[in-house]
C-alpha cells in the first residue's frame, strides 16, 4: 500500500481527541504542585504559554491549509527551508515521540502505584509495567489508524472528568462566598514568569499531532486547521480553569508537597473514595495520551521513509496501511529507555523524559515558524496578521528555550546531532544509487523490460 491509496480514516473528531487526548496527559496533573512556588508568576505563565501555543497551532492550521497534499510537518519544513533542515527537524521531533511515550507510561504506572503501593516497591516492577503499557498501545496503534482513533476519542472524555471536579469545587466554593487560599508570596518578575511558562510548556505539547498523520485525514486542509485550533483553545482554558482551582483552594505549602494536587483538592472536599477515583483517571489519561502518542511514533519514519531520508525498509506497511516496523522500532527503544533508567526511581525518570521531549518538540515549533515566515515573505502564503503571528511563535520559541535553561537546550543540540550519520548515510547511498544507474549498460533495443 503506499501513500496515494491509503484509506483516509482519521476525520474531524478523531483528529481533535488526537490534539486534545495527546496534549491532556500526565503534565497537568502535576504541574500544581511544581508551579505552586511561582504564585501568581505560575497564572502569567499559563497565560503566555496558551496565548504562545495559540500562535504555534495557528501556524500549523496555516500551513496544512496552504498544503493539503502535503505529508506533515516534514513538507512544511521542507518546501520552506529544504530537506536538510526538514530532516533534522523530524528527526528530533521522533525522538520525542518515543521519550515521550517513556515519560507518559512512567506516569501511568506512577499514578498506579500509589493505589497499591506494595505492589510497586521493587523498581524492577514500575519499569515492566510501563513497557507492557507502550507495547499493548503498540498492538493498538498496528490494527489501524481508526482503532486508534476510537480508543482516543474514549479516554478524551475519561480525562477531563478530574480537571471539570476541581473546577466545579471551586464555582461552589468561590459561589458560596468562601475565601480562597493565599498564594505564594513571591514577587511576579521576567524569570519567574519564564521558569514557570518553560514548565507549562509540557503540559501543551501535542497541538501539532493532527498534522502529523496528515496523509490519514479526511479533508486534511479543512479538518487539520479546525482540529488543531478548536483542541488547543480548548486545552488551554481547561488547563487555566482547572489549575487556578488547585490555586484558589489549596494552600501554597500543600499543593507544593502533594504528589497528586487535584486528588488532594477533590478529596478535601468530597472525601478519599473520590480523590481514589482522581488518581485512577489520572491514569487513563496518561494511557489516552500514549496511544496517541504511539501513532505518531510510526508515523514519523513512515514519512522520512517515503522522502528518501530514511530507510525504505521502515516505509513497509501492513496490510491495515500501518506501518508496523516503524511502530515496533519506536515502542523498542521506549522500553529500552525505561529499562536504562529504572532505578532513578519513577520522579527522576519522568523528569528526565520531559526535559528530553520538551527540547526535541520545541525544535519542531520554532522552525515551522520561521519557515512560515519565508513563505510569507515569498508570496506563497498569506501575510498580514498571519506574518504576526508567526513571527510571535518564533519569538516565544527562542524565548521558551531560554526558559528551559542552557542544560535543556544543550540536550536539543545533541539530540539534533544524532541525525547527522543518518542523513549522511542516506545520502551516500542516493550517490551511489545514482552512480550505478549512470554507468549501467542501456538495453538494447527491442529488448524485454
Amino acid at each position: 500500500m503506499n501513500e496515494a491509496s491509503e484509506v483516509r480514516q482519521l476525520g474531524f473528531w478523531m483528529c481533535l481527541a488526537l490534539v486534545v487526548g495527546n496534549m491532556i496527559g500526565s503534565g497537568i496533573f502535576l504541574l500544581p504542585a511544581n508551579l505552586a512556588p511561582y504564585g501568581m508568576n505560575a497564572i502569567w505563565g499559563w497565560g503566555i504559554t496558551i496565548a504562545g501555543a495559540m500562535c504555534l497551532a495557528t501556524v500549523f492550521a496555516a500551513l496544512a491549509k496552504a498544503m493539503p497534499d502535503a505529508g506533515g510537518p516534514y513538507d512544511y519544513v521542507s518546501r520552506s527551508l529544504g530537506a536538510p533542515p526538514a530532516f533534522f527537524v523530524m528527526w528530533s521531533y521522533w525522538i520525542s515521540t518515543w521519550v515521550t511515550n517513556s515519560a507518559i507510561a512512567i506516569a501511568a504506572v506512577s499514578y498506579l502505584s500509589s493505589l497499591a503501593p506494595g505492589a510497586f516497591a521493587n523498581p524492577v516492577v514500575p519499569a515492566l509495567s510501563a513497557i507492557a503499557f507502550v507495547a499493548l498501545f503498540t498492538a493498538v496503534a498496528c490494527t489501524g489508524a481508526q482503532v486508534s482513533g476510537r480508543v482516543q476519542i474514549m479516554t478524551s472524555v475519561l480525562k477531563i472528568m478530574p480537571l471539570i471536579a476541581a473546577m466545579v469545587i471551586a464555582l461552589i466554593v468561590i459561589g458560596g462566598g468562601d475565601q480562597p487560599a493565599e498564594f505564594a508570596p513571591m514577587p511576579v518578575t521576567p524569570p519567574s514568569i519564564a521558569a514557570a511558562a518553560a514548565l507549562t510548556l509540557w503540559a501543551m505539547l501535542g497541538f501539532e499531532c493532527a498534522t502529523v498523520p496528515a496523509g490519514r485525514v479526511q479533508r486534511p486542509e479543512r479538518t487539520i486547521p479546525r482540529a488543531t485550533l478548536i483542541g488547543t483553545l480548548a486545552v488551554g482554558l481547561i488547563y487555566l480553569a482547572a489549575s487556578s482551582a488547585v490555586f484558589l483552594l489549596l494552600p501554597a505549602d500543600v499543593a507544593a508537597k502533594s504528589p497528586a494536587p487535584f486528588a488532594a483538592l477533590v478529596g478535601s472536599f468530597w472525601g478519599p473514595t473520590a480523590a481514589t477515583f482522581v488518581v485512577f483517571f489520572a491514569a487513563i489519561s496518561c494511557l489516552g495520551a500514549l496511544n496517541g502518542w504511539v501513532l505518531l511514533q510510526g508515523e514519523v519514519p513512515l514519512t522520512l521513509a517515503r522522502r528518501g531520508v530514511f530507510p525504505q525498509w521502515f516505509g513497509k506497511v501492513n496490510s491495515r496501511g500501518m506501518p508496523v516496523r516503524a511502530q515496533i522500532l519506536g515502542s523498542t527503544l521506549s522500553s529500552l529507555l525505561v529499562a536504562a533508567n529504572y532505578t532513578k526511581g519513577l520522579t527522576q525518570l519522568f523528569a528526565f523524559m520531559a526535559l528530553l521531549a520538551t527540547v526535541a518538540t520545541l525544535v519542531l515549533y520554532l522552525v515551522a515558524a520561521v519557515g512560515a515566515l519565508r513563505l510569507m515573505v515569498a508570496g506563497k502564503m498569506p501575510g498580514g496578521i498571519m506574518l504576526v503571528v508567526a513571527l510571535v511563535g518564533a519569538i516565544y520559541s527562542v524565548w521558551t528555550f531560554y526558559g528551559a535553561g542552557t542544560e535543556a537546550s544543550l540536550w536539543g543540540l545533541l539530540l539534533l546531532m544524532t541525525g547527522i550519520p543518518v542523513l549522511l548515510w542516506m545520502r551516500f547511498n542516493s550517490l551511489v544509487a545514482s552512480q550505478e544507474r549512470a554507468t549501467s549498460p542501456a538495453a538494447p533495443p527491442g529488448s524485454l523490460p
